[in-house]
């Protein structure tokens, strides 16, 4: 982070709640961020399980920003917790409630996209596997199985990662 951003971050960063109209502020604003957040990650779930991976990617950008944002909003949180402890216990305890919602939707984003991940990594693999079947010998053991190629045979593929 440069100086610079680091003083516009600075400027920016609210104090820590100190009335109830500021924790209301605090947690409005954090709902609103999560909000935000949420209909980005459930969007990039629905596009990744229907394979619309370039769509979903398209995405990355917006949640990002998002998930700078949530950051921050959660270092003011954590600087006004013990305040909302205190006083208003059941705003905190919404906010509480709306994060598990949150952590929920993130985990299947999270399980959705290693299982594509997953998926490609083995197409890649069999892609890899089949060339290197086609361009090595087929060779036999001497009880006449087919032998496997030795690694030192075996060469690399080229993927391209852009879509």
């Amino acid at each position: 982070m440069t100086p610079r951003s680091q003083e516009t971050q600075a400027s920016t960063a609210l104090p820590p709640a100190a009335t109830p109209a500021d924790a209301r502020r605090l947690a409005d604003g954090m709902l609103d961020i999560m909000n935000a957040l949420l209909a980005v990650i459930e969007r990039e779930t629905e596009l990744v399980r229907a394979g619309k991976i370039r769509e979903g990617m398209s995405l990355e950008k917006q949640k990002s920003e998002l998930s700078r944002r949530y950051a921050g909003a959660i270092s003011q949180f954590k600087g006004s917790q013990a305040y909302m402890t205190r006083s208003t216990p059941e705003l905190l305890a919404a906010l509480q409630r709306h994060h598990e919602m949150f952590r929920a939707v993130l985990q299947v984003n999270m399980t959705v996209l290693a299982t594509a991940h997953a998926v490609s990594e083995g197409i890649v693999r069999g892609v890899s596997a089949e060339a290197q079947r086609r361009t090595l010998p087929q060779t036999y053991t001497a009880s006449g199985q087919r032998s496997a190629p030795p690694r030192q045979h075996t060469s690399p593929i080229a993927v391209s990662r852009s879509l």
